[in-house]
């Protein structure tokens, strides 16, 4: 038994590749380290440098690894980007993924965990999300995303796929001291780098209908997140049933504000962020409940807000 995960440099994807192997599942990164970076793969793990939409090295790393399932991580993740790179989204998110269900259909492999998102959703206009609640993507990200999510049902009507999608917000924190990310749109990157330049960090609006006027979103532990993988692929390499999707939420929500609050006590530098006017388009509240995963897949908020601050921080002061 063997697992390839797609996307194994990047900061999920590593993640997932450690959480494999603490399962005792043997495991394959592949990854053409365009935001990913070898040194996040350990040295015993086969790594393979490649695109998503190279279909034969893909079927060759397959075979030639004994791939038995993947973890699809790989994809241009950058929501508001991909507003101004829609085809290139396309190109990554949907082609890539079309490319590599190819790929194992050639090689007779036909299980999947995919890294979904909470950008199929869209803006809900519901207090919680559920994974039944109405699909609205508002940008090529979510959008290609939905569509991954689509073209698994069909291979699993075509040819009898065994799959699942997770869809999760806002992943923050690391698992391992060496591993942290390195997004240049994410709040917890940024607000370290304001932090290490001198530079005070900002909060876009605080007139919401929230308890401290501050948008309030879902944010998820990396290596909570990274162990419902390992859990999803062991049970689908199992041949347990899984649901077609689940939502890895909190079902709370934390206020950027709270988030603030948290970083000044993690970090040690006493701050009082600025506020800037809202963003066109953000939505107040934004939190999922985890409720099918927690059955489903061991899914558990184990850590605090606290956790997810000092372990991220600790992570990033390394290559500081």
């Amino acid at each position: 038994m063997s697992w390839l995960v797609t996307g194994g440099a990047g900061y999920i994807g590593s993640h997932v590749v450690r959480a494999l192997r603490r399962d005792g599942i043997d495991t394959v990164a592949f990854d053409d380290l365009s935001s990913g970076f070898r040194a996040f793969v350990p040295d015993d793990v086969p790594f393979v440098e490649g695109t998503i939409l190279d279909g034969d090295l893909l079927t060759r790393t397959i075979r030639d690894h004994g791939v038995t399932g993947v973890v699809h991580v790989a994809g241009f993740k950058y929501a508001g980007v991909s507003v101004e790179r829609p085809l290139h989204t396309y190109e990554q998110n949907v082609t890539g993924m079309a490319t590599l269900l190819r790929s194992m259909a050639d090689a007779d492999v036909d299980k999947v965990v995919f890294s979904s998102s909470a950008a199929v959703y869209g803006t809900p206009d519901v207090e919680t999300v559920v994974e039944s609640t109405a699909k609205n993507p508002e940008s090529p990200y979510g959008e290609s995303k939905l569509i991954g999510e689509w073209l698994l049902r069909d291979m699993e009507v075509a040819r009898g796929f065994r799959t699942t999608s997770l869809r999760y917000f806002n992943v923050v924190g690391s698992g391992e001291p060496d591993l942290y990310d390195a997004s240049p749109h994410n709040l917890f990157p940024l607000v370290f780098d304001a932090l290490l330049a001198g530079r005070t960090p900002r909060i876009n609006g605080d007139d919401y209908p929230t308890p401290d006027g501050t948008c309030v979103r879902d944010y998820v532990h990396v290596a909570d997140l990274a162990r419902s993988h390992a859990v999803a692929a062991r049970k689908l390499e199992a041949g347990e049933s899984l649901e077609r999707a689940y939502n890895l939420g909190s079902g709370d929500g934390v206020s950027v504000r709270q988030i603030m609050d948290a970083m000044a006590r993690g970090t040690g530098i006493v701050f009082q962020p600025e506020v800037a006017p809202r963003r066109p388009g953000d939505p107040a509240r934004i939190v999922a409940t985890g409720e099918a995963a927690s059955r489903d897949l061991e899914w558990a908020m184990r850590h605090t807000l606290d956790d997810m601050v000092t372990s991220a921080w600790e992570a990033r002061r390394r290559v500081a």
